[in-house]
């Protein structure tokens, strides 16, 4: 059958079904609208954002990309290559080490991080190294495309410290008087416990709602944030294969966008199945290897970047990849051979003996426990849920679906205590919260016809919701739930505060777009 001109190309139309087909054009059409409004960004940036225009998906290739490399490309240093999109993440350790990471629009030469404790005196200089990722390009598709990623490691810092930072390269000196507005701060995690605020969402791409949530994050002054994957929307399909809808240059203006917060906060990813890059080895996390440089403190940091852990005060944190346990989307199925599970619980045996850890937090991308449309996964489940009731995990945070939900207090998959829009709960007693972050700023889902929207000030509690979770065999099987507490169907970030000493607890709120708190809950070990 011919192939109407719908805007796709007819070579790629032939092997994509309608719904990759809906997929190309709304990510297409979406794409267009939002680089509308990042031109005015691209020009500011000196033209950064090169490329944006093209269109955005994959198809079958038989190219295979470079693995991002760690030695800097030979180039001439030019002034115009002006960095942007930096981001932030830990070292090993939060409160002596920090990656910071950008993006250069060409190859540059000796790239560095000035660093020191005023704005006025950047003594201190740190290397830094150049990630080079290549994407071959499809014909009638997209262009080839080659992207270069700078990042430092800087260690040695002193605990509860603000320090100052610029980036530069060989004819880009940020202690230049004509740079130094681009120098910028943060601030290592304190020596012992005390209170804290950290944010988390998953779910974001590139858009207005997006960045209206970043800004509304920033003015939570949090220590760090959690992304709970699917970043960026690059891969438009998201399932981790190179036939899905592709355009790279997404990343340029993700990056610009999270810029104003994630260079002064740290920004803790982990990989959602639209993370899976199918174009990058290995397994398609070449790109995130690429652009984004997080704890090295996982089962295998060079292959499984969104794997780590890290304490900061009285709080351990602990990223996982769903990808490796997902029934539902199963490209990555089993890539770990198990080591992640065993990892997994090494980390929490660990965190668990540890006496300044008071609270332990997960969080990854495939829901264990959600209603909305991806419902929950059968794999994590199976493979996780009962090591987080061994290890009693005060709370867990997932993206996915594209709303905010949250569950009672669940111990073996059934409700240890119900937990009401300003309850309390004893993990030790009563088991593990679960929410899903998902509104990030991406397009919104909503809930079953017997699930409607309950959060605070609008309370609509339901006994049982008709769900189902996926199974081995990528089937739906049915259930009825009991824990589905909350649910919004609206853009919205979790805010978690912190507090160390006798008294310690975890105070869990969500926030709304326009700032209303639509979810509140306590967490004490103890009470």
């Amino acid at each position: 059958m011919e192939t109407p001109d719908v805007g796709i190309p007819p070579r790629l139309a032939r092997g994509m079904c309608m719904a990759e087909q809906y997929e190309y054009l709304r990510t297409k059409l979406t794409r267009r609208r939002t680089l509308v409004s990042a031109g005015a960004m691209a020009v500011a940036a000196g033209g950064l954002l090169t490329g944006c225009g093209n269109d955005s998906p994959g198809t079958k290739t038989s190219a295979t990309p470079s693995t991002p490399t760690p030695s800097a490309p030979s180039s001439t240093g030019r002034s115009s290559a002006v960095p942007f999109g930096r981001h932030l993440a830990f070292g090993a350790d939060p409160r002596t080490g920090m990656r910071i990471s950008w993006q250069v629009p060409a190859a540059v030469r000796e790239p560095y991080v000035r660093i020191g404790t005023r704005p006025d005196d950047l003594g201190g200089k740190v290397k830094a190294e150049v990630r080079a990722l290549h994407t071959p390009g499809v014909e009638g598709v997209r262009k080839a495309l080659d992207q270069y990623y700078v990042h430092a490691s800087v260690t040695d810092l002193l605990p509860g410290t603000t320090y100052y930072y610029g980036v530069g390269h060989d004819g880009f000196d940020p202690a230049d008087a004509d740079h130094r507005a681009t120098v910028t701060s943060f601030r290592t995690a304190p020596a012992g416990a005390g209170r804290f605020v950290f944010t988390a969402f998953g779910d974001q791409g590139v858009g207005r709602s997006a960045a209206a949530i970043d800004r509304l994050l920033l003015k939570a002054a949090p220590a760090f944030h959690l992304h709970a994957g699917d970043i960026c929307y690059a891969d438009g399909t998201g399932r981790g294969l190179k036939t899905d809808g592709y355009d790279p240059t997404a990343w340029d203006a993700f990056l610009k966008q999270s810029e104003p917060v994630a260079r002064s906060v740290p920004w803790m990813v982990t990989t959602g199945n639209h993370d899976m890059e199918a174009w990058y080895s290995p397994d398609g996390y070449g790109g995130q290897l690429a652009r984004f440089s997080l704890p090295d403190t996982g089962f295998d940091p060079r292959t499984a970047p969104g794997v780590y852990t890290f304490t900061y005060g009285n709080v351990g944190v602990v990223a996982l990849d769903a990808n490796d346990v997902s029934y539902e989307i199963p490209a990555n199925l089993g890539y770990s051979q198990g080591r992640q599970t065993a990892w997994l619980e090494r980390t929490l045996r660990t965190l668990r003996a540890d006496e300044n850890v008071d609270f332990v937090v997960v969080f990854f991308h495939h829901c264990a426990y959600s209603t909305s449309a991806h419902a929950s996964d059968g794999g994590v489940r199976a493979e996780w849920q009962p090591l987080f009731d061994r290890y009693q995990v005060d709370l867990v945070v997932n993206g996915h679906n594209h709303v905010y939900e949250r569950t009672d207090a669940l111990k073996g998959g059934r409700v240890g205590r119900t937990v009401p829009v300003g309850g309390s709960t004893d993990p030790r007693r009563d088991g593990t919260v679960y929410v899903t972050a998902g509104g990030g700023g991406r397009d919104l889902y909503g809930f079953p016809a017997d699930a409607p929207e309950s959060y605070e000030g609008h309370v609509r509690d339901r006994d049982a919701v008709d769900s189902f979770h996926w199974t081995r065999s990528r089937e739906n099987a049915a259930e009825t739930v009991e824990w589905s507490r909350v649910r919004y169907r609206g853009f919205s970030f979790l805010s978690v505060e912190a507090t160390g000493g006798p008294s310690a607890r975890l105070t869990v709120s969500a926030l709304a777009e326009d700032g209303r708190r639509i979810d509140r809950f306590e967490v004490r070990r103890g009470a």
